[in-house]
C-alpha cells in the first residue's frame, strides 16, 4: 500500500477561504433578507392608518420579519458549511478556490452530521476570543478547536503527478 503525505492546510490559507465564504454568504443573504423584506412589506401597505391598533401590528410586523431573517441567515450559513463540506467536493467555495478540503482523521469525506457538529463547534471556538479558531495556526496538524471536536482535518488538496 502506497503511504499518502498529507499537507494540512494553515491558519492563513483557512482564513482567506472563510473570507471568500463570508463574501458568498453576504451575497445570499441579501437576497435572502430582500425577500422576506418583500413579503413582509406587503402586509406593512395594509397597516398605514393613524389608530393605535395598526401601529402595533406594523411593530410586531417588522419584529417578526427581523426575527424570520436572523433565523434564514443562520439555516443559510449552517446548510452551505455542512451541505458543502460534506459533499463530493468535500470543500465550501472558498475552499475550493485555495484547494483545501476538510476531511475525517482518515482522509475520508465526512458525513453531513460531523460536518453540522463542526460548523456549531465554530460558536464554542468564536466564544472563546476566537483562540479556538487560531489553534489552527499552532496544532501539529493545523486543526482549530471545532476540527478536534468534530474529529476533522483541513488538508490541501492532492493532486495526481
Amino acid at each position: 500500500m502506497e503511504q499518502i503525505n498529507v499537507s494540512y492546510a494553515g491558519f492563513w490559507k483557512r482564513f482567506v477561504a472563510y473570507i471568500i465564504d463570508d463574501i458568498v454568504l453576504s451575497l445570499a443573504g441579501f437576497f435572502v433578507i430582500v425577500f422576506i423584506g418583500a413579503l413582509f412589506g406587503l402586509s406593512f401597505l395594509s397597516l398605514f392608518s393613524s389608530d393605535a391598533e395598526s401601529t402595533v401590528a406594523l411593530i410586531i410586523a417588522a419584529a417578526s420579519a427581523i426575527l424570520m431573517a436572523i433565523l434564514a441567515l443562520m439555516i443559510v450559513g449552517w446548510l452551505y458549511f455542512a451541505l458543502m463540506e460534506s459533499s463530493v467536493n468535500q470543500a465550501t467555495l472558498g475552499k475550493m478556490a485555495l484547494g483545501i478540503k476538510v476531511t475525517d482523521l482518515d482522509g475520508n469525506r465526512i458525513s453531513f452530521g460531523r460536518a453540522t457538529g463542526r460548523y456549531f463547534g465554530k460558536i464554542v471556538s468564536g466564544m472563546i476570543l476566537y483562540i479556538g479558531f487560531i489553534m489552527a495556526g499552532f496544532t501539529e496538524k493545523k486543526q482549530a478547536l471545532h476540527d478536534i471536536m468534530a474529529s476533522c482535518l483541513v488538508v490541501n488538496k492532492q493532486y495526481p503527478q
